[in-house]
């Protein structure tokens, strides 16, 4: 067999038996590193940043007074909770939709936050 075609064989059989979900996590990580954002388990607190991943969740928090939408951002190497004070709705900020956010990273309750990020919307998953 060719080396070619062993190497082709050898990831066919990786992507088979691994699991989806570090599938996706490697490739999206790889595919932020190719467009040059930054990667969220290297940005710190007070850091302005831009990533680029993928929206898990989307929650609407209508408070009284304090309307607000969380989305659990998800870039292939950890999590960030974006946060838009003010809003009760966004269209295009749904799960599964890849962003390229720009922000400045906070910290709430131990986890690395963005409010009211700057985005653009980048594509279907």
């Amino acid at each position: 067999m060719a080396p070619a075609t062993a190497g082709y064989f050898r990831r066919l059989t990786r992507r088979l038996t691994e699991d989806l979900e570090q599938l996706d996590a490697e490739e999206m990580a790889e595919t932020s590193q190719a467009s040059g954002a930054q990667r969220a388990c290297d940005c710190s607190r007070g850091e302005e940043v831009t990533m680029l991943g993928r929206l898990r969740s989307v929650e609407a928090c209508p408070k009284s007074g304090n309307a607000s939408i969380e989305a659990e951002f998800f870039d292939g190497t950890e999590q960030v909770k974006l946060v838009w004070i003010g809003r009760r709705r966004i269209p295009g900020i749904e799960p599964g939709k890849t962003l390229l956010v720009r922000g400045r990273v906070g910290d709430r309750g131990g986890q690395k936050v963005i409010f009211n990020p700057y985005y653009e919307l980048r594509g279907e998953s």
